[in-house]
């Protein structure tokens, strides 16, 4: 999506959406692709994965296994 559509969907203004959608593509959680005169944004599923798994490792007050069935669902070996 746009920028532009995102923050409609979100109620938010446009140049705040496109700052907040560069930091996420920088981070590696959307992509960012230019048609034409416009940049349309994807969410990049692996660095979400990624994330998530990082954010879980530790979880549980230090024991993993116990997340361990949702590490291993997000972090298919696609």
């Amino acid at each position: 999506m746009a920028a532009g559509d995102i923050a409609l969907h979100l109620g938010t203004v446009q140049n705040t959406m496109s700052a907040h959608l560069k930091i996420l593509d920088h981070a590696g959680l959307v992509r960012a692709e230019r048609h034409g005169r416009s940049i349309r944004y994807f969410a990049d599923y692996t660095g979400v994965r990624d994330l998530l798994a990082f954010l879980m490792e530790d979880c549980c007050n230090g024991a993993p296994e116990l997340c361990q069935p949702v590490i291993d669902a997000i972090t298919c070996k696609c």
